[in-house]
């Protein structure tokens, strides 16, 4: 990204897992049909363990459910819940839904003219953005560069 230009601030700032995660997530969604049958059943195990991440998370962090009913759940889960990354997990599905929110969103502004390529392109020189200002770089850069003028 600093190579790209982006600021060194930004670059260590904006590091975050609903921004890197999140793009991981999406990416992987992608990509799974792609995948050969086994990869798929992979991608969709690592899936029900992110998603269970998802939900057990904040349950440990508001005292919905002990670390000892997390453990028989999901063994070795509890530590990173509890201590080393609360909110994390819940912040890789943030992430995600917003950037298939946001591309649904380029996809129905452009229609006929949406590339993928191009937009995955676009997002990822954006360097690391929080999700209200990629959508704001997209739709003021990327969707009207792509616009076809209406005869």
């Amino acid at each position: 990204m600093i190579e790209n230009g982006v600021s060194i601030p930004r670059s260590i700032f904006a590091f975050n897992s609903a921004n890197v995660e999140g793009w991981a997530l999406y990416a992987e969604a992608l990509v799974k049909q792609y995948l050969p049958l086994a990869g798929q059943i992979g991608s969709l195990q690592m899936r029900m363990l992110r998603e269970a991440r998802a939900f057990l998370d904040p349950m440990v962090n508001l005292g919905l459910i002990e670390p000892a009913a997390v453990q028989s759940f999901l063994m070795q889960e509890v530590d990173r819940h509890s201590f080393r990354a609360p909110g994390r997990a819940t912040s890789y599905f943030y992430g995600c839904q917003k950037q298939l929110a946001l591309r649904g969103k380029v996809e129905l502004a452009l229609r006929a003219s949406f590339d993928a390529r191009s937009y995955h392109d676009f997002i990822i020189d954006q360097g690391l953005l929080p999700p209200d200002l990629l959508e704001q770089a997209v739709m003021e850069r990327y969707v009207p560069s792509r616009r076809t003028p209406s005869p």
